[in-house]
């Protein structure tokens, strides 16, 4: 059936020689057609979102504008507005305070805060990506009442070498991490101070390592103390660590070389403590923690209380990640003791959770305990231990108000694509939904103001985009429209999309599956369509979601596709925790069996659906699902696009290959099973390999070895390399659409569209 002659096909030459192929879209009229130039070439879909930033009272909040004419067109001013008082908003700040001495144009706003009483703005600006996120750039304090702009760094700070500078409470210095170390700057002389010593280039303070950033989720490695006095860091040890390395073929005659730490699966770690440095003096005091730092994670620290300088509250996990430790450490001496142990056969889960109440007797926390992601409250000494949330559902904590009376959360208890607003009070009283029953379906999402009576709410659903307005609560009454979107909902409308449909797929007794589907706008349930399934699968995501997006998913479905997705058991999905472990040592095992049971599944219910013409598409964890689907699966599927995946498990991280399947020397059959380079050999159907050679995360390496692997198999396949491309696959000008093109293309080429 298939043609065996060797190529490795340069797609950009197949793009640019390809016929188009005429598809059922081509009969809808212009408006009512979706196309790649109008979803990545134009603004035309763009969905806006409303940003704002609550101050500490509660009850009023800051917001940028951007100016629509004159000679700052484009800049963004700095607004002051009270909720639920009226429409009007007050300047705070104007685009002309923030014209340096010497420019003509005020400084983009990459992000901003303020000090307490809001005399002082503490501005970013010219920000750099460093891995994932902006996290490096140039600082500015203006001084609202002399009108003072100045940067910060001194004269021999390079450009965009700043990260995570914070006021001080008290507002008399700022601090900030440049190169290794933490810094500390005076407002009032400007004077400059280095707080932390390095002694050596493997060493570094205030920041995080690649893999502390990626897989914990903590950027900012230092922590200002409530009286000001002094600050709690991070101090990581990158010695004995393996470096990997990533060439800029684009850079000059000679490639660029980066080259940073990465951990491999069962590799040494970068060793990491905690330490907090006094102002006056300089002197740290390293924290007590017990065990070895390079086989345990410092995973959370902050100060025990909004107003406690004495103590703080540490999280460490042990490297297998099933246990995790909850202490108090002095300030004074850096002794620590523990207050509480989660332990999981499995794995445990890290939270943002932990708030204390205003009088630091106990703290919320999170915990599967019981089964479920449910909320907790803790004693300060982890005696008691009292749960707040009861119900066979997961709950994710939002906020807890400053009074320390509610907790607020998100939860799904009938329907696990969909998220409602819950509150429930911390005497374990009082839960109710707040979110109004009259919305049935959709995700709904929250950004709550301190005091608890105020919040930003945006709603949308997997048919409609968002709509963001400023409400009060508990009542969820709608103060305002913030931003309404009405552009997008005209233009999708004229679109007249099929709705998507979400149901349960069954695999076997008893056992169910999410799914949802889009099914091209004027299905012939006589005839037969292509099948696309678009997979994460992997524990840290979920795609069966009610929420806007996915254009090209309806796109394709107006050309003759329908589009398909099945949440497997161990996805991130609030089905509980039995549900979530159930891929425990068994990644690239378990999931793809059931994304596999699914497909059939559907398959024998709808007989419109074509057998002859079955793929599956998806990116990161996804794009190894979709290898593990064509080889593993060779009968069922025909097609398969992966995107930056990992065909090796052993050549991803530490942190979160070893948290699902344990190290390849306890667990090394199941390492093996579970990548799918092992099984390139089985490969019949056709395969696309797309991959970003500056990938930091899932790294090219183990793309151009799965390449090799093919090629020593004698295997035809299609493979684009994009030369800027991170994970992402963002960087240089139509990068993203060329992703898309070249997807599109291909399907059109392997898996044709429309109905036979």
């Amino acid at each position: 059936m298939h043609t065996r002659v060797f190529r490795l096909e340069p797609l950009l030459l197949t793009l640019l020689l390809a016929s188009p192929v005429r598809t059922e879209a081509d009969r809808l009229p212009p408006a009512s057609r979706l196309t790649l130039e109008r979803i990545h070439g134009t603004e035309e879909f763009k969905e806006k979102r409303f940003e704002l930033r609550w101050l500490e009272d509660g009850g009023r909040y800051t917001f940028l504008r951007k100016i629509k004419k004159g000679d700052h067109k484009g800049s963004q001013e700095i607004r002051l507005a009270t909720a639920g008082k009226d429409d009007q908003s007050q300047l705070l700040v104007s685009v002309g305070d923030l014209v340096p001495e010497g420019a003509e144009q005020p400084l983009a706003i990459d992000g901003y805060s303020f000090s307490s009483d809001l005399s002082l703005l503490l501005l970013y600006t010219n920000s750099k990506r460093v891995w994932r996120r902006k996290s490096r750039g140039d600082y500015w304090i203006l001084n609202r009442t002399s009108k003072s702009l100045r940067q910060l760094g001194g004269e021999d700070s390079d450009p965009s070498s700043l990260m995570f500078a914070k006021l001080s409470p008290d507002g008399k210095h700022v601090a900030y991490v440049r190169g290794p170390d933490i810094h500390l700057e005076s407002l009032s002389d400007h004077t400059i101070r280095t707080l932390t010593t390095s002694n050596s280039s493997q060493v570094f303070n205030g920041r995080f390592d690649w893999v502390y950033e990626e897989e914990l989720g903590i950027r900012d490695g230092f922590r200002w103390s409530p009286d000001s006095r002094a600050i709690a860091y991070w101090q990581f040890d990158e010695s004995g660590v393996r470096r990997h390395t990533i060439l800029d073929h684009l850079s000059g005659r000679y490639p660029g070389v980066t080259r940073f730490g990465y951990p491999k699966v069962g590799q040494k770690n970068a060793a990491c403590r905690g330490g907090v440095v006094e102002i006056d003096t300089g002197k740290t005091t390293w924290l007590q923690v017990p065990g070895d730092p390079r086989e345990h994670y410092l995973a959370r620290m902050e100060w025990a209380g909004s107003d406690n300088s004495t103590e703080l509250i540490l999280q460490q996990l042990n490297r297998s990640q099933d246990t995790k430790l909850v202490m108090l450490a002095q300030r004074r001496d850096g002794s620590a003791r523990t207050i509480l142990k989660e332990h999981d056969p499995a794995w445990v889960v890290m939270h943002n959770d932990l708030h204390w109440d205003p009088k630091g007797a106990s703290f919320t926390w999170t915990s599967e305990r019981d089964g479920w992601e449910q909320l907790y409250r803790v004693s300060r000494d982890g005696k008691e231990i009292t749960k707040l949330t009861p119900g066979a559902f997961d709950v994710d904590l939002q906020h807890v108000d400053r009074d320390g009376r509610w907790a607020y959360f998100l939860a799904s208890p009938d329907n696990p694509a969909q998220r409602f607003l819950y509150r429930v009070g911390l005497d374990g009283q009082g839960l109710t939904r707040l979110t109004p029953g009259k919305e049935k379906r959709g995700t709904h999402s929250y950004r709550i103001s301190p005091t608890g009576a105020f919040a930003v709410w945006t709603r949308s659903d997997a048919d409609t985009p968002s709509v963001t307005s400023l409400i009060s609560l508990p009542d969820h009454r709608v103060i305002k429209v913030l931003e309404d979107n009405v552009d997008l909902h005209r233009r999708v409308d004229a679109l007249k999309l099929a709705p998507v449909e979400f149901f349960q797929v069954e695999i076997a007794e008893d056992i169910r599956l999410p799914a949802r589907c889009i099914r091209p706008p004027d299905l012939d349930p006589k005839r037969k369509y292509p099948l696309l399934v678009y997979v994460y699968g992997e524990p840290a995501g979920q795609v069966v979601r009610d929420s806007w997006g996915g254009l090209w998913h309806h796109m394709l479905a107006q050309q003759g596709y329908v589009i398909m997705s099945f949440d497997n058991r161990g996805s991130r999905s609030p089905l509980g925790r039995i549900w979530r472990r159930e891929a425990f040592r068994k990644i690239g095992i378990r999931p793809p069996r059931d994304q596999a049971a699914a497909v059939r599944s559907v398959l024998r219910a709808r007989p419109w659906l074509d057998p002859e013409r079955v793929g599956s598409w998806g990116w990161s964890g996804g794009g190894s699902m979709s290898l593990n689907a064509i080889f593993k699966f060779p009968d069922l599927y025909q097609t398969a696009i992966a995107v930056a995946s990992v065909p090796d498990q052993r050549h991803y991280d530490t942190i979160y290959q070893e948290r699902y399947m344990g190290l390849p020397t306890e667990n090394r059959k199941a390492f093996h099973d579970g990548s799918p380079i092992n099984f390139a050999q089985n490969l019949e159907g056709n395969l696309l390999l797309i991959h970003g050679a500056a990938d930091d995360n899932c790294h090219y390496q183990t793309y151009l070895k799965l390449v090799d692997k093919l090629i020593e198999h004698n295997k035809p396949f299609s493979m684009m390399t994009y030369p800027r491309g991170t994970h992402s696959i963002n960087e240089g000008k139509n990068a993203r659409r060329h992703v898309y093109e070249t997807m599109t293309r291909f399907l059109h080429e392997k898996m044709p569209p429309g109905p036979r």
